[in-house]
């Protein structure tokens, strides 16, 4: 695959970033596509390792070295077909996936992976730019109907999947635009809204019918909920009118930190934050937390958090620090115990770049009030294992300056509400229960409802959401047809 000495002779190429300065004056994209030659040298650095272990890296299992090979010949369509073959929303995946193929990339053992991700970021992008990205709309209908709860990377990919075999399909979503997490969750400099718009047309062209501001079930009152329904529609009445549903929402639900003073000003859930940021960019108005002038303090160590630390250095934050719960990682992974696996190593983001003060190994222990009901500070202490637990250390405490905090500490599982009014059975995770293989998975309890993505199995990536979307359609397929051409 690729040339055959191309893993010797040429260094791995990253994506070129927009200067730091300039990017955060905006909240645009700065990851710049490949060039056609600074990717067909990616291209050709891919071996011919025997046992391609990218492909199952990747949740999706892209082709991954077929497509390596066809960009390095310089065959972008037929790079593009087998690329969607496998994955319906490769723009999204090469954007923000943090890539667990190159981590299972064979010359990833002893020298720098193959850029995988920026090979699938050139191959769409080379495909819009052609005109080569068009709808599939399908040959004939069945005359079934299906709807899809939830408009995020699960629910989008079923969606589509059933559109293109002649089914048709409703999109539910409860916030006032399509894309669910996807355009709420990330920031615009990470993934621009207007490639979910793109592919929203598209799918509008093949059949599928999105219905916003609608939600399903019960009322949605909780904190870090988004909800912009202005309509409530029973489950009984999804139930009468589909054939099929299937429960496709994000894990929504945040973790968070009850410790003395919670309830003061300015601490905040991460999405409180980050959700009417994205709003506000769409133009949709004004954020109402602002972080310009202010001391930021971001607990917790994963994506969201380093999503909050890029957006307040775009207000123009003061200072920003990020703590974590956990030891700090390595530096570098011990690759003779891990590989294929996703190493535990230290990441440094795009947003810790652009500046962030991060520490590790911090219990927080409180918020202090400033005598006017805002927070003023954290009250800490640093922790070290022992046991294998975790134990404060004797006068480790001090304080971190605040005067926004925000908690972006995961999220626990889906809203639910939503399971509860369809009457499906949970997991102890609060997530619905369905198997994935076998007869009959993605099915819940409940007869003709499904579940897929993150409502399914909690918390996870957009690839995986993109997987159970896909696979569950063909499962819902089968169901209503006997049979399917759709791939699993």
């Amino acid at each position: 695959m690729g040339k055959m000495t191309g893993f010797l002779e040429f260094q791995r190429q990253p994506e070129v970033y927009a200067p730091v300065d300039e990017r955060l004056k905006n909240y645009q994209e700065f990851i710049h596509t490949l060039s056609d030659d600074a990717a067909k040298t990616q291209g050709a650095r891919c071996m011919d390792c025997g046992i391609p272990f990218c492909n199952h890296g990747c949740p999706v299992n892209n082709i991954i070295p077929d497509w390596n090979d066809l960009v390095y010949r310089g065959n972008w369509k037929p790079a593009l077909d087998v690329l969607h073959s496998t994955n319906n929303f490769p723009e999204f995946t090469g954007r923000i996936c943090p890539a667990p193929c190159e981590a299972a990339c064979t010359l990833g053992i002893n020298a720098e992976p193959v850029g995988i991700k920026s090979i699938e970021h050139f191959i769409i992008d080379k495909g819009w730019e052609m005109g080569w990205v068009a709808p599939q709309p399908p040959a004939a209908k069945t005359g079934k109907r299906v709807a899809v709860v939830g408009s995020g990377p699960a629910g989008l990919a079923a969606a589509q999947q059933l559109a293109r075999v002649g089914h048709d399909v409703t999109v539910f979503e409860k916030a006032s635009r399509i894309g669910g997490l996807l355009r709420y969750g990330i920031p615009d400099f990470k993934l621009d809204k207007r490639l979910i718009d793109r592919r929203m047309a598209q799918m509008e062209a093949e059949g599928v019918t999105f219905r916003t501001r609608c939600l399903v079930g019960a009322d949605a009152t909780s904190a870090g909920i988004v909800n912009d329904a202005t309509e409530v529609i029973p489950a009984e009445k999804l139930m009468a009118e589909f054939d099929a549903v299937i429960l496709a929402g994000g894990a929504e639900v945040p973790r968070d930190l009850p410790v003395p003073g919670r309830e003061l000003k300015g601490v905040h859930y991460a999405l409180e934050f980050l959700i009417p940021q994205n709003k506000a960019v769409a133009g949709d108005g004004p954020n109402p937390i602002n972080a310009q002038g202010k001391h930021v303090l971001v607990i917790g160590g994963g994506d969201t958090g380093s999503d909050c630390v890029g957006t307040s250095n775009r207000h123009g934050a003061a200072g920003i620090t990020q703590i974590e719960l956990m030891p700090r990682p390595p530096e570098q992974e011990h690759k003779s115990l891990v590989w294929p696996y996703w190493p535990l190593k230290l990441r440094t983001s795009s947003s810790h770049e652009e500046g962030c003060g991060r520490d590790w190994s911090i219990v927080t222990k409180a918020f202090l009030d400033d005598g006017q009901g805002n927070v003023k500070a954290v009250k800490a202490a640093r922790l070290e294992w022992q046991g294998g637990k975790m134990i404060e250390v004797p006068g480790s405490e001090f304080e971190i300056k605040a005067d926004l905090v925000f908690l972006a500490m995961g999220f626990t599982n889906p809203f639910a509400p939503v399971l509860d009014a369809f009457g499906v059975t949970k997991d102890g995770r609060g997530n619905a229960q369905a198997s994935t293989d076998g007869d009959g998975c993605y099915a819940t309890n409940v007869a003709k409802v499904y579940a897929a993505g993150d409502q399914r199995r909690g918390q996870s990536l957009v690839v995986w959401a993109i997987r159970e979307g896909r696979q569950c359609a063909r499962e819902v397929d089968v169901f209503l047809m006997g049979s399917s051409v759709l791939p699993r």
